[in-house]
C-alpha cells in the first residue's frame, strides 16, 4: 500500500522517508513489500497507516486547494487526524502509534481477549446485554461504527455469551480476527504507558478542530490531547456521533485519507445524504480533485 503515491509524488516519497528517519528502520519496505505477516503486526499496522494516510493527504493538498472545517479519524486514526491539524508533528505520530501499538498487543496475552462485530440491533440493547452477560469479566461496546453496526471487545469467554445472546436477540454477530481486545478496560496497562510515551511529545492548536473519538465534539485545546489519546485506548470510539455532529454543523462533503474505503462506507450509513471521497491512490486524488472542483464550479 502507498507504493502507487510514492511513485507518482516526491511529497509522498518525503513522508516515507520521514518515516523510516522516526523509526531509524527500512520501514517504506515493510508498507510496501511486506511480508504481510510481519506488515499485519500491530506495532507496524498502526504507523504504517498513519504514514499511507499522511502521504495521501500531503499529495492531494499539492493538486487541491481545500480548507477542511474539521478533521476526525476512527480509532488509530485520530493521530493522522492531528497529523492534519497541524496539533501533531509527523515524526512523533509515527513513533508513538509504534509504541502505541506495542502496548496495547502486549497489554492482553494472545487467546484471552476477543472482538465481535454485531449488526442489526441498537446501540443500547447491545450495551445492556454486555452488562447483564459480563459476569464480572469485561466486556462493553468498542466501536460504535454506524446505525447497526456496534464492535463489542473483552474477555474471550464474556465476548462469548454476549454474542450468544444478541444472536437470540435477532443480531448478527461476526467474531473479528484481531490481535487484541481494543479500546475496553483491559487496555488499561497500554494506556499508562501511552500516557508515559505522550509526555515528551509537544502538541500545538488543532486548526481546524479534531472531532475526537472520546467526546464526538471537536477539541481546539492542545493541553487536552495527550489526556483525550490515553482515554481513547479504554473507551469506546464514538464514529456514529462524531460523523453525526459534523453534518449537523453543516459538513455536506468527507474526503477519507489512506488505505482502504471502510470510512466512507460507515459515513454513507450514517447518512446517505452527504457525499464521500476516499483517497488512497493517485486516481483517488484525481477523481477528489474533479469532484471538488465541479461542486465548487
Amino acid at each position: 500500500m502507498g507504493k502507487e503515491l510514492c511513485d507518482r509524488f516526491d511529497i509522498a516519497r518525503t513522508v516515507f522517508a520521514e518515516a523510516n528517519d522516526a523509526l531509524n528502520e527500512d520501514f517504506q519496505k515493510l508498507i510496501f513489500e511486506g511480508p504481510i505477516e510481519v506488515l499485519t503486526l500491530t506495532a507496524n499496522t498502526q504507523p504504517a497507516i498513519v504514514a499511507v494516510s499522511i502521504a495521501a493527504l500531503r499529495a492531494f493538498q499539492e493538486v487541491c486547494n481545500v480548507r477542511p472545517d474539521f478533521v476526525a479519524g476512527h480509532s488509530l486514526g485520530e493521530f493522522s487526524a492531528l497529523v492534519a491539524s497541524g496539533s501533531l508533528e509527523f515524526s512523533d505520530a509515527i513513533r508513538t502509534t509504534r509504541a502505541r501499538g506495542t502496548f496495547m498487543q502486549q497489554a492482553v496475552p494472545e487467546g484471552e481477549g476477543a472482538m465481535a462485530a454485531v449488526m442489526k440491533l441498537d446501540d443500547d440493547v447491545i450495551a445492556k446485554v454486555c452488562r447483564e452477560v459480563s459476569e464480572g469479566d469485561v466486556v462493553s461496546p468498542a466501536n460504535f461504527n454506524c446505525p447497526g453496526q456496534v464492535v463489542i471487545s473483552g474477555k474471550a469467554n464474556a465476548v462469548g455469551r454476549a454474542s450468544t445472546l444478541l444472536k437470540e436477540k435477532g443480531g448478527r454477530v461476526i467474531p473479528l480476527k484481531v490481535s487484541a481486545p481494543f479500546h475496553c478496560a483491559l487496555m488499561a496497562s497500554a494506556a499508562t504507558q501511552l500516557d508515559a510515551q505522550l509526555a515528551d511529545v509537544e502538541f500545538g492548536l488543532p486548526v481546524p478542530p479534531v472531532v475526537t473519538n472520546v467526546e464526538a465534539t471537536p477539541n481546539m485545546d492542545a493541553i487536552r490531547i495527550r489526556s483525550l489519546l490515553v482515554q481513547q485506548v479504554t473507551a469506546p470510539v464514538r464514529w456514529t456521533e462524531s460523523v453525526r455532529y459534523m453534518i449537523d454543523e453543516g459538513v455536506s462533503t468527507f474526503i477519507e485519507f489512506g488505505p482502504g474505503n471502510v470510512l466512507a462506507g460507515l459515513i454513507s450509513k450514517i447518512d446517505k445524504s452527504v457525499e464521500v471521497i476516499s483517497v488512497g491512490s493517485p486516481d483517488g486524488i484525481e477523481i477528489a480533485k474533479e469532484t471538488l472542483e465541479k461542486k465548487q464550479s
